[in-house]
C-alpha cells in the first residue's frame, strides 16, 4: 500500500481550530480534477465552494438557494449548521464577522446553475419535490426513515474526503477545514490584502489571519532560496 503524501502544516490558534493544513494552487487543480472525473458532481461542487471561498463546512451546509445572488455574484453567510446532542440544527454564526457576503467567480456560479436543474432530478427520483428559494437547501440528503431530503451530517464531507484520498496517494492527506486554509493562502499569493482575507473568511480576531500570512510568507522565502539554489549550482 502506497502512503499518501506528507501535508504541509502549520500549528496555530483559530478560533478552537486544529492546526492549519493547506493545498498549493497545483495540488488543488489536481485534487479538483480528480473529483470531477470520479465522484458525483454534487461533491465535486461542495469541495470546489470550500477551496475558492473558504466557508467552514457548517456554513457551506446551512446554505439555501434564497443565499446565492446570482445578478449580484455573491453567497450570503447568515447561518451555520451545528449537532448538539447528535440532532442538527441551523444557528446564527458564532461571531459578527462570519456574517458577511463573498463574491463568487464565474465559473462556481455557472456550475452552481448546473446544479440547480440536476437537484430536481435527484429529488424526482424520491418522488420529492424541490421547494422555494427560501426553504431549500442547497446540498441534502435523502434519509429513507424520513422518507425526505433534510441536512448533511458534518462528519459526511469528512467522511467522504477520507475516502477518496486513499484512493489517491499522489496528494497529499488533509481535512475538510484545510480547503479554508488553502483558501486563505492562495488569497495571500494572489496579493489580496490582509484586511479583505480576514473580511472573506470571517476572522473575528485580525491574529489568525496573520499567522496564515506568516505562513505564506515564510513558504514564499524558502520557495525563493530553493530556486536561487538550483540556479547557481556552484
Amino acid at each position: 500500500m502506497v502512503t499518501p503524501k506528507k501535508r504541509h502544516t502549520l500549528v496555530f490558534d483559530e478560533e478552537e481550530e486544529e492546526a492549519i493544513n493547506f493545498y498549493t494552487k497545483e495540488e488543488l487543480q489536481l485534487f479538483l480534477e480528480l473529483l470531477f472525473k470520479e465522484r458525483p458532481f454534487k461533491y465535486y461542487l461542495m469541495y470546489r465552494i470550500l477551496a475558492f471561498t473558504g466557508l467552514r463546512k457548517g456554513e457551506l451546509l446551512a446554505l439555501y438557494w434564497s443565499d446565492i445572488d446570482f445578478s449580484q455574484k455573491t453567497l450570503r453567510v447568515r447561518k451555520t449548521l451545528a449537532e448538539p446532542k447528535g440532532g442538527r440544527i441551523l444557528q446564527t454564526p458564532k461571531s459578527i464577522a462570519s456574517r458577511r457576503i463573498i463574491s463568487l467567480d464565474e465559473q462556481t456560479l455557472s456550475f452552481l446553475a448546473t446544479w440547480r436543474e440536476e437537484q430536481v432530478k435527484e429529488y424526482a427520483t424520491f418522488s420529492q419535490n424541490i421547494e422555494d428559494d427560501v426553504k431549500q437547501l442547497i446540498f441534502s440528503r435523502y434519509y429513507p426513515k424520513n422518507k425526505e431530503f433534510d441536512f448533511l451530517r458534518l462528519a459526511h464531507l469528512n467522511d467522504k474526503l477520507f475516502h477518496f484520498l486513499i484512493h489517491h496517494p499522489e496528494l497529499p492527506n488533509i481535512t475538510v477545514h484545510a480547503l479554508r486554509h488553502t483558501h486563505a493562502s492562495l488569497l495571500f499569493e494572489a496579493g489580496v490584502t490582509i484586511k479583505d482575507v480576514q473580511a472573506r473568511l470571517g476572522h473575528s480576531d485580525i491574529k489568525t489571519t496573520m499567522d496564515i500570512y506568516t505562513h505564506v510568507t515564510n513558504s514564499a522565502k524558502e520557495r525563493a532560496a530553493k530556486a536561487f539554489e538550483d540556479f547557481m549550482k556552484f
